[in-house]
């Protein structure tokens, strides 16, 4: 399913226009994305969490070359799906 038809598929299901359900999406994922921006984990009852995690800095070897280089620590978005959705695929 891509994003077209999510939306026309919600807009179906809530009675919305496809241009009010577009822009009530497009404003869910702004908003998590500056939540995300400035650190903080969503939780979403029923579906799971996202929360903002620090991966450290490594040391990672080339095998075409073999020289070692250092890999800068970054931030990466972690998923935990909530107990009930995981039940749900078992």
């Amino acid at each position: 399913m891509n994003n077209k038809e999510f939306t026309s598929q919600l807009a179906t299901r809530l009675g919305y226009t496809l241009k009010d359900t577009s822009e009530l999406i497009n404003s869910l994922l702004s908003d998590m994305t500056q939540e995300f921006e400035e650190g903080n984990s969503i939780t979403i009852q029923g579906f799971g969490s996202f929360e903002v995690k620090k991966k450290a800095e490594r040391i990672s070897i080339n095998p075409a070359t073999k020289q070692r280089m250092l890999i800068p620590p970054k931030l990466v978005l972690s998923y935990k799906p909530s107990n009930n959705l995981k039940d749900k695929f078992k």
